[in-house]
């Protein structure tokens, strides 16, 4: 479409703040700067326009389009990512004064509402899975929030730090500036310059499903991030895949809901929900377990089981097995309509309890150490016996006839940097980071687990994490402004 005189007005009247050589333009549209051509003449008809002409001619009085300098909003720093991470950075930006914007693809804290399922719960307590600066509104502090719940308590906390936050606008592009200093960032809604970017898109991005089971083998098969309730599954029996927090709260629901469930547990961590009145939190707290940093490369990722669903309990696979649950192991195969599992569901029940032994005995140790008055729980050390499933393990399913209609894979999620177009990472696609903060100069990344221990991928963990950056940035800011006796004099400062 061909822009008339007016039409070019308006599009550059766009309500930005324009200066010129330290100047204040009032209206855009008037000022010789953007729009010499249109003053000299009117715009030419659709009737007469010669395009080669018309573009020589702007490009003889020095009239782009749109000016760069004026259509392009620039930023110190630009967060991307409106859920836990990015709210947890913005706060931390704006004590320090950094000038910055947060962009979310969808709604504030969108993860929790929709990619979730429905009866999910925080994992930890109201009084710990929070930001310090606000507590949970109409909820028992021992009480573990509903997915709702969380997601309204990240819009008032929004609300509340004055987040400058845009959501539905997506970034598509993330490139370093040639030439000059920072970023390029292509969105949905334009283009931003950045001298800093914030990748705090969390660790849940792309759910992983192994290439098992193919696609036309006759079961549905979905992710835990796309599993809402039992009433989504077809009649019959269903095999969930994963034992940690996410599948081993699904499994529990299908069961209780009637279904015939398979379990395949792989290697886990279950700690005790609770313990001498305590729970796991607190004494993952009170033991420095929060603090623990990843030792080596390879070990940041633990599978842990434990849910705060139907009021908090110790997650426990052989109670489940005795429930009418079937456990097998870790999932290897897929031919004929037959799964083969490991033989090592034995030892990965064996192991869970040496985690979940392990912690008790530490707990008790700092009691005594301390001289606490805590109830004792001796029954808690009470392992039941192995069942039937677990003495005499499946090692093949023939899914016709188990009667298996559907399969959800609680097997975790990779993430997704493919926007982020920076020398930030290693050969295998992961960030290279200290702490968050990038090998690229300028590029930062948030809610990374363990990114700098163990805490770093929960609510109040993120938020230290955050700060630690927003730290970051705020210090190399006052590098750079940073002038010499020489340029002060110069600049007449």
């Amino acid at each position: 479409m061909i822009r008339t005189d007016e039409h070019y007005k308006d599009s550059i009247r766009d309500g930005r703040e324009v200066h010129v050589n330290d100047e204040r333009v009032k209206d855009v549209a008037a000022h010789p700067q953007f729009n010499p051509l249109l003053d000299e003449a009117p715009c030419p008809s659709i009737a007469n326009f010669d395009a080669p002409k018309f573009v020589a001619s702007a490009q003889h009085v020095g009239m782009p389009e749109k000016d760069p300098e004026v259509s392009i909003e620039k930023v110190d720093a630009l967060v991307v990512g409106g859920g836990q991470a990015g709210l947890a950075m913005s706060e931390h930006l704006s004590k320090n004064d950094v000038p910055h914007l947060v962009l979310e693809r969808d709604r504030i804290a969108e993860r929790w509402r929709t990619g979730r399922w429905d009866s999910l719960v925080a994992n930890g307590p109201a009084w710990h899975d929070r930001f310090p600066g606000m507590e949970f509104s109409d909820i028992d502090p021992d009480a573990f929030a509903p997915k709702e719940k969380v997601a309204d308590y990240f819009v008032a906390y929004a609300e509340k730090i004055a987040a400058p936050i845009r959501c539905g606008v997506e970034v598509k592009d993330v490139q370093r500036n040639i030439g000059r200093p920072g970023f390029r960032v292509e969105t949905s809604e334009g283009v931003i310059e950045a001298d800093n970017v914030v990748a705090a898109t969390g660790p849940f991005q792309c759910p992983v499903i192994p290439p098992v089971v193919p696609e036309d083998a006759g079961v549905i098969q979905m992710h835990s991030s796309d599993y809402r309730n039992p009433g989504q599954l077809p009649e019959g029996a269903v095999l969930v895949v994963g034992a940690g927090s996410s599948g081993a709260q699904i499994a529990d629901e299908l069961s209780r809901s009637g279904k015939r469930v398979y379990l395949s547990v792989g290697p886990h961590d279950r700690p005790p929900r609770s313990y001498r009145g305590r729970d796991f939190v607190w004494w993952l707290g009170v033991l420095g377990k929060w603090d623990a940093e990843a030792l080596e490369p390879g070990t940041e990722h633990v599978t842990i089981s434990v849910s705060g669903a139907y009021g908090g309990n110790t997650v426990d696979f052989r109670r489940l097995a005795a429930q009418g649950m079937t456990l097998v192991g870790l999932t290897k195969s897929f031919k004929d309509g037959v799964l083969s599992f490991a033989p090592d569901l034995a030892d990965n029940l064996a192991l869970g309890d040496a985690n979940y032994l392990s912690v008790l005995d530490e707990a008790d140790a700092y009691v005594a150490r301390n001289c606490l008055d805590l109830p004792e729980e001796p029954e808690a050390r009470n392992i039941d016996p192995d069942p039937d499933c677990v003495t005499d393990p499946i090692l093949e399913l023939n899914l016709v006839e188990a009667g298996i209609t559907s399969i959800v894979w609680a097997t975790g999620f990779a993430v997704d940097y493919s926007w982020l177009k920076v020398d930030a990472f290693d050969e295998d696609g992961k960030p290279k980071h200290q702490r968050g903060v990038s090998a690229e100069p300028g590029i930062y990344f948030l809610g990374l687990p363990w990114q700098s221990r163990r805490a770093s991928s929960f609510i109040w963990g993120v938020w230290h994490d955050a700060k630690h950056l927003a730290d970051h940035i705020s210090t190399q800011r006052k590098y750079l402004e940073y002038r010499s006796p020489a340029e002060r004099k110069a600049d007449g400062s």
